[in-house]
Protein backbone atom coordinates (compact mmCIF):
# COMPACT_ATOMS: atom_id res chain seq x y z
CA UNK A 1 0.00 0.00 0.00
CA UNK A 2 1.47 3.56 -0.87
CA UNK A 3 2.33 5.01 2.11
CA UNK A 4 0.45 8.27 1.73
CA UNK A 5 -2.75 6.59 1.98
CA UNK A 6 -2.06 4.95 5.23
CA UNK A 7 0.32 7.02 7.81
CA UNK A 8 0.87 4.04 10.22
CA UNK A 9 3.17 2.26 7.00
CA UNK A 10 4.84 6.07 7.08
CA UNK A 11 5.94 5.62 10.92
CA UNK A 12 6.39 2.17 11.10
CA UNK A 13 8.79 2.26 8.08
CA UNK A 14 10.77 5.55 10.12
CA UNK A 15 10.52 3.17 13.26
CA UNK A 16 12.58 0.53 11.34
CA UNK A 17 14.65 3.09 10.28
CA UNK A 18 15.78 4.38 13.84
CA UNK A 19 16.10 0.59 14.69
CA UNK A 20 18.62 -0.33 11.72
CA UNK A 21 20.40 3.15 12.50
CA UNK A 22 20.75 2.01 16.41
CA UNK A 23 21.70 -1.76 16.38
CA UNK A 24 18.21 -2.59 17.60
CA UNK A 25 15.81 -5.78 16.01
CA UNK A 26 12.49 -4.90 18.13
CA UNK A 27 10.78 -2.11 19.97
CA UNK A 28 8.26 -2.45 22.66
CA UNK A 29 5.38 -0.52 22.74
CA UNK A 30 3.02 -0.82 25.91
CA UNK A 31 -0.03 1.11 26.65
CA UNK A 32 0.81 3.52 29.84
CA UNK A 33 2.70 6.38 30.90
CA UNK A 34 4.69 7.34 33.77
CA UNK A 35 1.90 6.20 36.50
CA UNK A 36 1.07 2.99 34.40
CA UNK A 37 -2.57 4.58 33.65
CA UNK A 38 -5.02 3.02 31.33
CA UNK A 39 -6.44 6.26 30.02
CA UNK A 40 -3.66 8.38 28.92
CA UNK A 41 -2.81 11.82 28.08
CA UNK A 42 -2.19 12.72 24.03
CA UNK A 43 1.77 12.81 25.07
CA UNK A 44 1.85 8.99 26.33
CA UNK A 45 -0.35 8.09 23.23
CA UNK A 46 2.56 6.39 21.34
CA UNK A 47 1.02 2.83 20.91
CA UNK A 48 -1.87 4.94 19.46
CA UNK A 49 -0.02 7.10 17.38
CA UNK A 50 2.20 4.93 16.15
CA UNK A 51 -0.76 2.01 15.07
CA UNK A 52 -3.42 3.44 14.57
CA UNK A 53 -5.35 1.15 16.98
CA UNK A 54 -7.06 3.48 19.69
CA UNK A 55 -8.19 0.83 22.36
CA UNK A 56 -7.44 2.13 25.72
CA UNK A 57 -5.23 -1.36 26.15
CA UNK A 58 -3.02 -3.35 23.88
CA UNK A 59 0.97 -3.38 22.96
CA UNK A 60 2.32 -3.10 19.94
CA UNK A 61 5.84 -5.03 18.99
CA UNK A 62 7.88 -3.61 15.66
CA UNK A 63 10.89 -5.72 15.13
CA UNK A 64 12.61 -4.68 11.52
CA UNK A 65 10.16 -7.45 9.53
CA UNK A 66 7.61 -7.73 11.13
CA UNK A 67 4.79 -5.43 13.50
CA UNK A 68 2.35 -7.16 16.16
CA UNK A 69 -0.23 -5.64 18.36
CA UNK A 70 -1.22 -7.87 20.48
CA UNK A 71 -5.23 -6.65 22.26
CA UNK A 72 -7.78 -8.91 24.12
CA UNK A 73 -11.49 -9.97 23.06
CA UNK A 74 -12.68 -6.59 24.25
CA UNK A 75 -11.19 -5.29 21.12
CA UNK A 76 -10.92 -7.82 18.53
CA UNK A 77 -13.39 -6.46 16.38
CA UNK A 78 -12.53 -2.95 16.53
CA UNK A 79 -8.52 -3.43 15.58
CA UNK A 80 -9.30 -5.55 12.74
CA UNK A 81 -11.04 -2.57 11.38
CA UNK A 82 -8.38 0.03 12.77
CA UNK A 83 -5.54 -1.79 11.83
CA UNK A 84 -6.87 -2.47 8.31
CA UNK A 85 -3.90 -1.31 5.69
CA UNK A 86 -1.00 -0.58 8.64
CA UNK A 87 0.50 -3.85 8.01
CA UNK A 88 0.03 -4.45 11.71
CA UNK A 89 -0.63 -8.05 12.31
CA UNK A 90 -3.78 -8.68 15.43
CA UNK A 91 -2.56 -11.29 18.00
CA UNK A 92 -5.38 -12.01 20.13
CA UNK A 93 -5.15 -12.72 23.70
CA UNK A 94 -7.01 -13.88 26.39
CA UNK A 95 -6.98 -10.89 28.64
CA UNK A 96 -5.65 -7.55 29.05
CA UNK A 97 -3.13 -8.94 31.96
CA UNK A 98 -1.71 -11.43 29.16
CA UNK A 99 2.01 -11.72 29.28
CA UNK A 100 1.87 -12.91 25.33
CA UNK A 101 4.28 -10.36 23.83
CA UNK A 102 6.88 -11.52 26.15
CA UNK A 103 7.13 -14.91 25.29
CA UNK A 104 6.67 -13.76 21.55
CA UNK A 105 9.64 -11.91 21.61
CA UNK A 106 11.76 -14.42 22.71
CA UNK A 107 10.81 -16.80 20.23
CA UNK A 108 10.96 -14.15 17.17
CA UNK A 109 14.19 -12.26 18.70
CA UNK A 110 17.57 -13.98 17.80
CA UNK A 111 19.91 -14.37 20.30
CA UNK A 112 22.26 -11.77 21.18
CA UNK A 113 19.92 -8.99 19.52
CA UNK A 114 17.90 -6.35 21.79
CA UNK A 115 15.17 -5.34 22.46
CA UNK A 116 14.18 -1.29 23.23
CA UNK A 117 11.65 -0.01 25.49
CA UNK A 118 11.30 3.26 27.00
CA UNK A 119 11.18 2.42 30.75
CA UNK A 120 9.83 5.54 32.18
CA UNK A 121 6.11 3.58 30.75
CA UNK A 122 7.20 0.12 31.42
CA UNK A 123 5.87 -1.26 34.99
CA UNK A 124 8.15 -2.91 37.65
CA UNK A 125 6.49 -6.18 37.40
CA UNK A 126 6.43 -5.81 33.46
CA UNK A 127 10.31 -5.35 33.37
CA UNK A 128 11.18 -8.31 35.73
CA UNK A 129 9.18 -10.50 33.72
CA UNK A 130 11.04 -9.34 30.34
CA UNK A 131 14.66 -9.70 31.83
CA UNK A 132 13.78 -12.76 32.87
CA UNK A 133 12.35 -14.40 30.07
CA UNK A 134 14.55 -12.26 27.58
CA UNK A 135 17.67 -12.81 29.63
CA UNK A 136 17.34 -16.37 29.46
CA UNK A 137 17.21 -16.58 25.49
CA UNK A 138 20.50 -14.52 25.39
CA UNK A 139 18.53 -10.85 24.34
CA UNK A 140 19.10 -8.02 25.40
CA UNK A 141 16.85 -5.77 26.95
CA UNK A 142 17.22 -1.79 27.06
CA UNK A 143 15.41 0.45 28.36
CA UNK A 144 16.94 4.18 28.67
CA UNK A 145 15.52 5.79 25.65
CA UNK A 146 12.00 6.42 23.79
CA UNK A 147 12.61 5.59 20.23
CA UNK A 148 9.40 7.14 19.50
CA UNK A 149 10.46 10.49 20.53
CA UNK A 150 12.80 10.49 17.72
CA UNK A 151 10.05 10.23 14.64
CA UNK A 152 7.50 12.10 16.44
CA UNK A 153 8.10 16.07 15.78
CA UNK A 154 4.60 16.85 16.78
CA UNK A 155 4.08 15.31 19.58
CA UNK A 156 1.50 16.93 22.43
CA UNK A 157 2.81 18.60 25.04
CA UNK A 158 2.36 17.14 28.94
CA UNK A 159 -0.99 18.89 29.53
CA UNK A 160 -1.30 21.98 31.46
CA UNK A 161 -4.89 21.97 33.16
CA UNK A 162 -5.02 23.56 37.22
CA UNK A 163 -5.32 21.19 40.11
CA UNK A 164 -7.88 21.95 42.66
CA UNK A 165 -9.13 20.51 45.52
CA UNK A 166 -11.53 17.48 46.65
CA UNK A 167 -13.27 19.09 49.78
CA UNK A 168 -15.16 18.44 52.63
CA UNK A 169 -18.20 16.79 52.89
CA UNK A 170 -17.35 14.46 49.30
CA UNK A 171 -13.91 14.78 50.96
CA UNK A 172 -14.71 11.81 53.70
CA UNK A 173 -11.54 12.30 55.45
CA UNK A 174 -8.73 15.16 55.72
CA UNK A 175 -5.60 15.27 53.93
CA UNK A 176 -3.77 15.09 56.92
CA UNK A 177 -5.46 12.08 58.33
CA UNK A 178 -4.78 10.45 54.92
CA UNK A 179 -1.28 11.04 54.93
CA UNK A 180 -1.20 9.55 58.74
CA UNK A 181 -2.91 6.21 57.39
CA UNK A 182 -0.59 6.01 54.67
CA UNK A 183 2.67 6.40 56.79
CA UNK A 184 1.38 3.80 59.46
CA UNK A 185 1.16 1.97 56.81
CA UNK A 186 4.72 2.70 55.66
CA UNK A 187 5.63 1.47 59.29
CA UNK A 188 4.66 -1.52 58.93
CA UNK A 189 7.27 -2.65 56.10
CA UNK A 190 9.75 -0.22 57.94
CA UNK A 191 9.88 2.02 55.21
CA UNK A 192 11.26 5.45 55.33
CA UNK A 193 9.73 6.43 52.12
CA UNK A 194 6.89 5.87 49.92
CA UNK A 195 6.59 6.71 45.93
CA UNK A 196 3.01 6.72 44.63
CA UNK A 197 3.24 7.24 41.02
CA UNK A 198 -0.49 6.34 40.11
CA UNK A 199 -2.55 9.37 39.78
CA UNK A 200 -5.50 7.78 41.14
CA UNK A 201 -3.97 7.36 44.33
CA UNK A 202 -2.06 10.85 44.52
CA UNK A 203 -5.78 12.21 44.18
CA UNK A 204 -7.15 10.19 47.09
CA UNK A 205 -4.51 10.77 49.49
CA UNK A 206 -4.05 14.42 48.80
CA UNK A 207 -7.52 15.30 48.22
CA UNK A 208 -6.82 16.99 44.97
CA UNK A 209 -8.48 16.53 41.56
CA UNK A 210 -7.35 17.55 38.40
CA UNK A 211 -8.26 17.04 34.54
CA UNK A 212 -5.03 16.03 32.71
CA UNK A 213 -6.75 12.87 31.39
CA UNK A 214 -10.20 12.86 29.13
CA UNK A 215 -13.15 11.88 31.07
CA UNK A 216 -11.22 11.28 34.81
CA UNK A 217 -10.97 13.47 37.63
CA UNK A 218 -6.86 13.25 37.93
CA UNK A 219 -3.90 15.14 37.23
CA UNK A 220 -0.32 13.99 36.75
CA UNK A 221 2.44 14.18 39.70
CA UNK A 222 4.49 11.73 41.71
CA UNK A 223 4.49 11.67 45.19
CA UNK A 224 6.90 10.86 47.75
CA UNK A 225 6.35 10.32 51.27
CA UNK A 226 8.94 10.41 53.94
CA UNK A 227 7.94 9.70 58.00
CA UNK A 228 6.86 13.57 58.45
CA UNK A 229 6.40 15.11 55.06
CA UNK A 230 5.81 14.51 51.31
CA UNK A 231 7.03 16.09 48.07
CA UNK A 232 4.59 16.55 45.35
CA UNK A 233 5.72 16.31 42.02
CA UNK A 234 4.13 18.45 39.75
CA UNK A 235 3.69 20.71 36.50
CA UNK A 236 5.08 24.36 37.19
CA UNK A 237 2.24 26.42 37.51
CA UNK A 238 -0.35 23.98 37.84
CA UNK A 239 -1.39 24.66 41.72
CA UNK A 240 -2.48 27.79 42.60
CA UNK A 241 -1.05 29.81 45.10
CA UNK A 242 -3.41 29.72 47.52
CA UNK A 243 -3.73 25.72 47.67
CA UNK A 244 -0.02 25.75 47.71
CA UNK A 245 -0.24 27.00 50.70
CA UNK A 246 -2.78 24.57 52.42
CA UNK A 247 -0.86 21.55 51.25
CA UNK A 248 2.46 23.16 52.59
CA UNK A 249 0.56 23.36 56.15
CA UNK A 250 -0.34 19.47 55.95
CA UNK A 251 3.09 19.36 55.67
CA UNK A 252 3.36 18.78 51.65
CA UNK A 253 5.66 20.87 49.41
CA UNK A 254 6.21 20.99 45.58
CA UNK A 255 8.60 20.54 43.11
CA UNK A 256 9.15 19.95 39.44
CA UNK A 257 7.52 17.33 38.07
CA UNK A 258 10.32 15.92 36.73
CA UNK A 259 12.39 16.18 39.57
CA UNK A 260 11.19 12.77 40.96
CA UNK A 261 14.61 11.04 39.59
CA UNK A 262 16.71 13.40 41.54
CA UNK A 263 14.58 13.02 44.95
CA UNK A 264 15.13 8.79 44.29
CA UNK A 265 18.78 9.39 43.90
CA UNK A 266 19.28 10.97 47.04
CA UNK A 267 18.02 8.09 48.82
CA UNK A 268 20.79 6.63 50.47
CA UNK A 269 22.00 4.13 53.39
CA UNK A 270 19.68 4.15 55.99
CA UNK A 271 16.37 4.53 54.08
CA UNK A 272 14.00 1.84 52.98
CA UNK A 273 11.78 3.30 50.00
CA UNK A 274 8.03 0.98 49.74
CA UNK A 275 7.07 0.86 46.21
CA UNK A 276 4.37 -1.42 44.33
CA UNK A 277 5.74 -3.03 41.38
CA UNK A 278 2.44 -3.09 39.21
CA UNK A 279 1.73 1.15 39.74
CA UNK A 280 5.30 2.28 39.51
CA UNK A 281 7.58 1.90 36.65
CA UNK A 282 10.90 -0.04 35.79
CA UNK A 283 12.28 3.28 34.69
CA UNK A 284 11.32 5.45 37.61
CA UNK A 285 12.33 2.77 40.38
CA UNK A 286 15.83 2.71 39.08
CA UNK A 287 16.38 6.27 39.99
CA UNK A 288 16.60 5.10 43.49
CA UNK A 289 19.91 5.57 45.28
CA UNK A 290 22.23 2.34 44.82
CA UNK A 291 22.56 2.09 49.01
CA UNK A 292 18.93 2.73 49.23
CA UNK A 293 16.63 -0.80 50.36
CA UNK A 294 13.88 -0.95 48.44
CA UNK A 295 10.63 -3.25 49.84
CA UNK A 296 8.47 -4.06 46.87
CA UNK A 297 4.66 -4.35 48.08
CA UNK A 298 0.44 -2.86 47.05
CA UNK A 299 0.26 0.56 47.68
CA UNK A 300 -1.21 0.97 51.30
CA UNK A 301 -3.51 3.85 49.61
CA UNK A 302 -4.92 1.47 47.44
CA UNK A 303 -6.25 -1.04 50.17
CA UNK A 304 -7.23 2.54 52.19
CA UNK A 305 -9.15 3.64 49.40
CA UNK A 306 -11.35 0.34 49.16
CA UNK A 307 -12.97 0.73 52.33
CA UNK A 308 -15.68 3.24 52.32
CA UNK A 309 -17.57 5.02 55.16
CA UNK A 310 -20.96 5.83 55.46
CA UNK A 311 -20.69 8.83 54.28
CA UNK A 312 -18.64 8.05 51.41
CA UNK A 313 -21.14 5.21 50.24
CA UNK A 314 -23.88 7.89 51.08
CA UNK A 315 -22.49 9.85 48.47
CA UNK A 316 -22.12 7.46 46.05
CA UNK A 317 -25.76 6.37 46.51
CA UNK A 318 -26.86 10.29 45.80
CA UNK A 319 -24.81 10.21 42.92
CA UNK A 320 -26.47 7.11 41.44
CA UNK A 321 -30.09 8.81 42.04
CA UNK A 322 -28.82 11.96 40.21
CA UNK A 323 -27.91 9.54 37.31
CA UNK A 324 -31.11 7.58 37.33
CA UNK A 325 -32.72 10.39 37.40
CA UNK A 326 -30.98 11.45 34.38
CA UNK A 327 -31.21 8.08 32.40
CA UNK A 328 -34.82 8.40 33.11
CA UNK A 329 -35.29 11.56 31.60
CA UNK A 330 -33.89 10.55 28.83
CA UNK A 331 -35.57 7.35 28.47
CA UNK A 332 -39.07 9.30 28.58
CA UNK A 333 -37.74 11.31 25.48
CA UNK A 334 -36.81 8.89 23.77
CA UNK A 335 -40.15 6.87 23.83
CA UNK A 336 -41.35 9.56 23.17
CA UNK A 337 -39.73 10.50 19.59
CA UNK A 338 -40.10 6.85 18.58
CA UNK A 339 -43.49 7.49 18.58
CA UNK A 340 -43.27 10.56 16.73
CA UNK A 341 -41.21 9.30 13.87
CA UNK A 342 -43.20 7.21 11.70
CA UNK A 343 -43.96 9.93 8.41
CA UNK A 344 -41.81 12.62 9.86
CA UNK A 345 -38.52 13.31 8.36
CA UNK A 346 -36.04 12.67 11.53
CA UNK A 347 -33.80 10.22 12.35
CA UNK A 348 -32.16 8.72 15.53
CA UNK A 349 -28.66 8.45 15.28
CA UNK A 350 -26.18 6.93 17.72
CA UNK A 351 -24.86 10.57 18.22
CA UNK A 352 -28.50 11.22 18.82
CA UNK A 353 -28.45 9.58 22.10
CA UNK A 354 -24.93 10.52 23.16
CA UNK A 355 -26.27 14.13 22.58
CA UNK A 356 -29.74 13.85 24.33
CA UNK A 357 -28.60 11.74 27.73
CA UNK A 358 -25.28 13.69 28.00
CA UNK A 359 -27.40 16.72 28.19
CA UNK A 360 -29.80 15.27 30.76
CA UNK A 361 -26.88 14.70 33.00
CA UNK A 362 -25.38 18.06 32.87
CA UNK A 363 -28.66 18.80 34.63
CA UNK A 364 -28.35 17.17 37.42
CA UNK A 365 -27.00 18.08 40.71
CA UNK A 366 -22.81 17.53 41.39
CA UNK A 367 -22.25 16.85 37.53
CA UNK A 368 -18.78 17.14 36.94
CA UNK A 369 -18.06 15.78 33.46
CA UNK A 370 -18.88 12.14 31.53
CA UNK A 371 -16.99 9.05 33.09
CA UNK A 372 -16.34 7.68 29.39
CA UNK A 373 -17.27 8.48 26.37
CA UNK A 374 -20.96 6.97 26.26
CA UNK A 375 -21.37 4.20 23.84
CA UNK A 376 -24.51 3.82 21.94
CA UNK A 377 -24.29 0.81 19.79
CA UNK A 378 -26.85 -0.34 17.20
CA UNK A 379 -26.94 -4.31 16.31
CA UNK A 380 -23.67 -4.60 15.18
CA UNK A 381 -21.80 -1.84 17.10
CA UNK A 382 -23.31 -3.12 20.11
CA UNK A 383 -21.04 -5.63 19.76
CA UNK A 384 -17.87 -3.75 20.50
CA UNK A 385 -17.55 -3.00 24.29
CA UNK A 386 -15.40 0.10 23.50
CA UNK A 387 -17.38 1.42 20.04
CA UNK A 388 -17.79 4.92 20.15
CA UNK A 389 -20.20 6.79 17.37
CA UNK A 390 -18.23 9.32 15.55
CA UNK A 391 -20.08 12.05 12.63
CA UNK A 392 -17.96 10.05 10.59
CA UNK A 393 -19.28 6.56 10.86
CA UNK A 394 -22.45 5.84 13.00
CA UNK A 395 -25.70 4.09 13.12
CA UNK A 396 -28.82 5.52 12.17
CA UNK A 397 -31.48 3.84 14.63
CA UNK A 398 -34.53 4.81 13.66
CA UNK A 399 -36.07 7.18 10.69
CA UNK A 400 -35.20 7.87 6.59
CA UNK A 401 -32.16 5.96 6.05
CA UNK A 402 -32.23 3.37 8.49
CA UNK A 403 -30.89 0.19 7.19
CA UNK A 404 -31.64 -2.51 9.90
CA UNK A 405 -35.76 -1.86 10.73
CA UNK A 406 -35.34 -3.32 14.36
CA UNK A 407 -32.70 -4.99 17.05
CA UNK A 408 -30.78 -3.95 19.99
CA UNK A 409 -29.25 -0.72 21.03
CA UNK A 410 -26.52 -1.29 23.74
CA UNK A 411 -26.15 2.04 25.70
CA UNK A 412 -23.20 2.20 27.95
CA UNK A 413 -22.37 5.59 29.58
CA UNK A 414 -21.84 7.25 32.91
CA UNK A 415 -21.26 10.30 34.76
CA UNK A 416 -18.43 11.81 36.94
CA UNK A 417 -20.55 13.61 39.96
CA UNK A 418 -18.81 15.32 42.77
CA UNK A 419 -19.57 12.36 45.08
CA UNK A 420 -19.42 9.53 42.92
CA UNK A 421 -18.57 8.00 39.68
CA UNK A 422 -21.30 5.88 37.49
CA UNK A 423 -21.20 3.21 34.99
CA UNK A 424 -24.43 1.94 33.64
CA UNK A 425 -25.53 -0.17 30.80
CA UNK A 426 -28.84 -0.97 28.87
CA UNK A 427 -30.10 -2.54 26.16
CA UNK A 428 -33.45 -1.69 24.55
CA UNK A 429 -35.31 -3.19 21.72
CA UNK A 430 -35.51 -1.78 18.89
CA UNK A 431 -38.88 -2.42 16.49
CA UNK A 432 -38.62 -6.30 15.41
CA UNK A 433 -35.90 -8.25 17.64
CA UNK A 434 -34.90 -11.84 16.11
CA UNK A 435 -35.11 -15.01 18.42
CA UNK A 436 -31.63 -15.27 18.35
CA UNK A 437 -31.66 -11.47 20.04
CA UNK A 438 -34.00 -12.84 22.81
CA UNK A 439 -32.30 -16.07 23.53
CA UNK A 440 -29.15 -14.47 24.22
CA UNK A 441 -30.59 -11.44 26.05
CA UNK A 442 -32.78 -14.24 28.34
CA UNK A 443 -29.13 -15.98 28.81
CA UNK A 444 -27.12 -13.42 29.78
CA UNK A 445 -30.47 -12.37 32.45
CA UNK A 446 -30.02 -15.50 33.58
CA UNK A 447 -26.28 -15.17 34.05
CA UNK A 448 -27.41 -11.82 35.77
CA UNK A 449 -29.73 -13.79 37.88
CA UNK A 450 -27.39 -16.43 38.93
CA UNK A 451 -24.81 -14.31 40.15
CA UNK A 452 -26.82 -11.98 41.97
CA UNK A 453 -28.85 -14.94 43.61
CA UNK A 454 -25.80 -16.45 44.94
CA UNK A 455 -24.50 -17.08 48.71
CA UNK A 456 -20.77 -17.72 49.22
CA UNK A 457 -18.35 -17.44 52.19
CA UNK A 458 -16.26 -14.26 52.72
CA UNK A 459 -13.18 -14.37 50.99
CA UNK A 460 -14.49 -16.63 47.88
CA UNK A 461 -12.07 -15.92 45.14
CA UNK A 462 -14.16 -13.78 42.05
CA UNK A 463 -13.27 -16.11 39.13
CA UNK A 464 -15.09 -18.45 41.26
CA UNK A 465 -18.15 -16.56 40.73
CA UNK A 466 -17.96 -15.59 37.59
CA UNK A 467 -18.41 -19.14 36.48
CA UNK A 468 -22.22 -19.02 37.84
CA UNK A 469 -22.47 -16.13 35.01
CA UNK A 470 -21.47 -17.92 32.19
CA UNK A 471 -23.11 -21.17 33.13
CA UNK A 472 -26.06 -20.75 31.06
CA UNK A 473 -24.24 -19.47 28.50
CA UNK A 474 -21.49 -22.42 28.33
CA UNK A 475 -24.93 -25.02 28.66
CA UNK A 476 -25.40 -23.27 24.66
CA UNK A 477 -22.31 -23.62 23.61
CA UNK A 478 -21.47 -19.79 23.32
CA UNK A 479 -19.25 -17.30 26.03
CA UNK A 480 -18.58 -13.66 26.49
CA UNK A 481 -15.08 -11.99 25.64
CA UNK A 482 -15.14 -9.60 28.37
CA UNK A 483 -14.75 -9.63 32.43
CA UNK A 484 -18.25 -10.07 34.42
CA UNK A 485 -18.65 -6.72 36.02
CA UNK A 486 -16.36 -3.54 36.90
CA UNK A 487 -14.17 -2.99 40.03
CA UNK A 488 -15.97 -0.68 42.34
CA UNK A 489 -14.23 1.27 45.06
Amino acid sequence: MDTRTSPYRLRLNQMRDVLAREGWHALLVPSADPHLSEYLPEHWQARQWLSGFTGSMGTLVVTIDRAVLFADSRYWEQADKELSGSGIQLEKINTGASLAHVDWLARQVPAGATVVVDGDVLSLAQAQALLRTLGSASITLRTNTDPVAQIWPDRPALPQQPVYEHRAPFAGQSRADRLAAVRQAMASHGATHHLVSSVDDIAWITNLRGSDVTYNPVFLAHLLLDLSGATLFVGAGKVPADLAQRLSEDGVKLAAYDGVASALAALGAGQVLLVDPRRVTFGIRHNAGADCKVVEAINPSTMLKSRKSDADAAHVREAMAEDGAAMCEFYAWFEAALVALPGSAQVITELTVDEQLSAARARRKGFVGLSFSTIAGFNANGALPHYRATAESHAIIAGPGAVDTGGLLLIDSGGQYLGGTTDITRVWPIGSVSPAMKRDYTLVLKGTMNLSRARFPRGTASPMLDALARAPLWEQGIDFGHGTGHGVG
